[in-house]
């Protein structure tokens, strides 16, 4: 292991003692209720980027080198925002839907009942708005990519050009049809078992796996190789 690797494991274990340790997760819970959108940013921000610099060792055995971190990082900052107002809405709207009988529902209070809420939420959000925020995500990138990472030249990229980068086919294939019941369904299941407070940060634990999947998907894709 190199002093990179221990560094990586100790900045990812220190965000994590945050919540683990009763202090620190009390002023947490504190401004994840005043300020959830800052937190979603810093959140998702911080976790997804530090997938995608475990990527990037894996693939080049260093953790820097590519283009456009910053840029990235900020990208994943608002993506989080995005989830802070859409788990709201898909949970909320779960168990409206279900109080008016237009989903099944379990009457009496178990573990049962608030399993197969968790499933329906996760289920419709990942049917109705994963694919979307998937491939927006997959737009950014292509942006960034094509601007060398520099702000600068984001003005001067054309969207045909960032649609041309795409493979559609591959995206369709793996990252909707592979991923989403394989894995973010029965993930996000879990997400929604959780408390409110914790539910994005769990996400943002999750996006460190959506960086890995999404950007060894695409070096497969880069290489020609078969998914």
């Amino acid at each position: 292991m190199k002093k990179s690797d221990l560094v990586w494991v100790l900045l990812l274990l220190g965000f994590t003692s945050l919540v683990l340790v009763e202090s620190t997760r009390t002023i947490y819970e504190r401004l994840n209720s005043n300020t959830p959108y800052l937190m979603g940013f810093i959140k998702t921000s911080f976790l997804a980027s530090m997938g995608e610099r475990l990527v990037h060792r894996i693939k080049h055995q260093t953790y820097f080198g590519d283009r456009g971190i910053i840029l990235k990082a900020i990208v994943w900052g608002f993506l989080g925002m995005i989830f802070v107002l859409i788990f709201q809405v898909f949970s909320q709207g779960v168990i409206y839907a279900q109080n008016q009988q237009l989903l099944p529902m379990i009457e009496q209070t178990s573990f049962w009942a608030t399993l197969l809420t968790a499933f329906l939420t996760s289920f419709l959000m990942n049917v109705f708005f994963a694919p979307t925020f998937m491939m927006l995500h997959r737009m950014t990138d292509g942006y960034i990519e094509l601007s060398s990472g520099k702000l600068k030249n984001l003005k001067i990229i054309r969207l045909n050009d960032v649609i041309s980068t795409i493979d559609f086919k591959m995206f369709i294939s793996f990252v909707v049809i592979k991923t989403i019941p394989l894995f973010w369904i029965p993930a996000h299941t879990i997400t929604f078992l959780l408390p409110t407070q914790y539910r994005v940060l769990f996400a943002s634990y999750l996006s460190i796996a959506l960086g890995i999947i999404l950007t060894l998907a695409k070096s497969k894709n880069e290489k020609g190789e078969t998914l």
